[in-house]
Order: structure tokens, then C-alpha cells, then sequence
């Protein structure tokens, strides 16, 4: 048996009413923006930390609480303000470039609220103090 397949005219079809499709791929835009905050935010941390981590003069202001306390919060927190700030913008906006720019945006910002608020505990040296 033989059938044949007729198209109806282009004037009878049913309008699509269905959204946009996604763009394919912007789910790994989101991965990469959220690996990049992960990698940046400790190399903006680490100068400061250095301090803490070498202690200073003859290592009396050593304190390696900021390698397994402070470290991980850095890298949790450069991923995640990055991936929020663009899966938010992506929910919000269609343009495609608006989530890529926000996220950008958002993990400067972030960084440079993290060095402008964190400082790590400096004690003072033992030799510090009143003259003798």
C-alpha cells in the first residue's frame, strides 16, 4: 500500500502558541561562570591570607584556621554568587548576553566586597608592647 502524505496549506495551519525554545547550551555558560568564581576568588583572597598562613615574624601570627575554614567559604561563595546571579537573570530576561553580563557584573562586585570586608585576625607579636 501506497499513501501519500498531503501538507494542508500554509493559511489553514494552527499559529504555534508555543514559548521560544531555550537557546541549546546555556546551562554550561552558567558551569563555566560558576568554575571562573571559584578560581578567581582565592587567587583575590590569597594575598591577604598570607599572613595567616606564614605567621608573620618568627610565625607567632600563624593561624591555619583561614586553609580549612575561611578557604572553602571563599570558593563556596565565588561559585555560587556567579551561577545565582545568572540562573536569576536568566529566569528574568530572554536576551541572551543579560545573564552572561550580570554574572560578571555580580562576581566583581562580590570580590571586591570581600576584600574590602575581610581582613584576617592579626595578633600582635610578643615583642610588641611597652619599651623597657
Amino acid at each position: 500500500m501506497h499513501m501519500e502524505h498531503e501538507e494542508q496549506p500554509a493559511d489553514t495551519r494552527e499559529p504555534d502558541t508555543r514559548e521560544p525554545a531555550e537557546p541549546r547550551g546555556t546551562g554550561g555558560l552558567g558551569c563555566l561562570l560558576a568554575g571562573l568564581g571559584a578560581a578567581v576568588a582565592p587567587l583575590a583572597w590569597a594575598p591577604k591570607a598570607a599572613i595567616s598562613v606564614d605567621g608573620g615574624l618568627e610565625g607567632h601570627a600563624r593561624d591555619m584556621s583561614v586553609l580549612y575554614v575561611d578557604l572553602p567559604l571563599i570558593v563556596l561563595g565565588g561559585a555560587l554568587v556567579p551561577a545565582l546571579a545568572w540562573a536569576l537573570t536568566r529566569r528574568c530576561t530572554h536576551r541572551p548576553w543579560a545573564p552572561v553580563l550580570v554574572a560578571v557584573t555580580a562576581l566583581g562586585l562580590g570580590i571586591g566586597g570581600l576584600l574590602e570586608w575581610w581582613t584576617p585576625e592579626h595578633p600582635a607579636n610578643p615583642g610588641d608592647g611597652p619599651g623597657m
